[in-house]
């Protein structure tokens, strides 16, 4: 038994290019200067036959069709065995729309993430009587393919965008924001695509891993301000940063983590520019930038 891991989207909601950004990456992604990435997933197996997948992008169809291992076997027969969901962002839900054609699989959430899935009927498109929707307990493993385990764990984070009030707390830690610890005999692996701040709790958790996915969604925090494409900071978005004294390069530092991965990255980071100066320094500190297609094993 051995744990595969396969990145189908590497990129933050949006992807690379984002459709309606002219940023400097967004055009040299559109002119095949840069690799185009799609949004935030990945495929986890025990043992390369039965799949399981942690987020439905809305690019979720390009990404089946460019992964041989999830191709159908039969007529209607998919080695895809669930869907699980580490928040309700609609970078990581979206893509359940698209898988809604009678096929038998289970969806994977807390409590929390099912109750924002049952409030909208759109989502009633995936038949209850095909798709069967278990709620799994914090700190509690389920079997998300044969073999392979999967333990959610409350991240900081914040409510989806849809969902924010008046006051947005960016750093609730509960049912809306989770990590995913997997588990494939010996192997264990962690999936955290989204995260305020690395708190006490989570780097106890961590230390030691073997392999860690981890939100590497800007280089910096005001990266979009400074960019003029908006006005919310990293900090606002429940994300942390890459750089800086408080950013996720500085706390996993001194940990002892044998492959850190960086996934959902927004459009404007400049680590999804080969050669440039931050992507250096990211890998100079022991980070593999993700990208789509990337396969990685504990």
């Amino acid at each position: 038994m051995q744990f595969r891991a396969r990145i189908l989207g590497a990129a933050a909601g949006g992807g690379l290019p984002q459709w309606n950004c002219g940023c400097e990456n967004c055009r040299l992604a559109r002119a095949g200067e840069i690799p185009a990435q799609t949004q935030s997933s990945l495929a986890v197996s025990a043992n390369g036959t039965d799949w399981a997948i942690l987020n439905a992008s809305p690019d979720i169809r390009a990404q089946l069709a460019t992964t041989p291992e999830l191709h159908p076997t039969g007529l209607r027969e998919m080695p895809l065995r669930s869907v699980l969901l580490t928040n309700g962002d609609i970078d990581h839900v979206a893509g359940l729309l698209t898988l809604r054609e009678m096929q038998p699989f289970t969806l994977f959430a807390t409590a929390g993430i099912h109750e924002v899935l049952a409030v909208n009927p759109i989502f009633a498109a995936l038949n209850p009587s095909v798709v069967t929707r278990a709620e799994v307990a914090l700190e509690r493993p389920a079997e998300i393919a044969p073999g392979l385990f999967a333990t959610l764990f409350a991240v900081p984070g914040k409510v989806p965008l849809y969902m924010e009030g008046d006051e947005v707390q960016t750093d609730l830690v509960g049912e809306q924001t989770v990590g995913v610890e997997l588990r494939a005999g010996d192997e264990t692996a962690f999936y955290i695509p989204g995260c305020a701040m690395l708190n006490d709790a989570l780097r106890h958790r961590l230390e030691g891993a073997a392999l860690v996915f981890f939100d590497g969604t800007l280089w910096r925090d005001d990266e979009m301000v400074r960019a003029g494409l908006g006005q919310k900071t990293g900090r606002r978005m429940g994300h942390m940063s890459m750089s800086g004294a408080d950013g996720s390069i500085a706390a996993f530092e001194h940990m002892k983590i044998g492959r850190k991965v960086f996934v959902h990255m927004n459009n404007t980071n400049p680590v999804l520019r080969p050669g440039s100066e931050e992507r250096r320094a990211a890998e100079k500190a022991g980070w593999t930038i993700g990208q789509d297609g990337m396969e990685v094993t504990a």
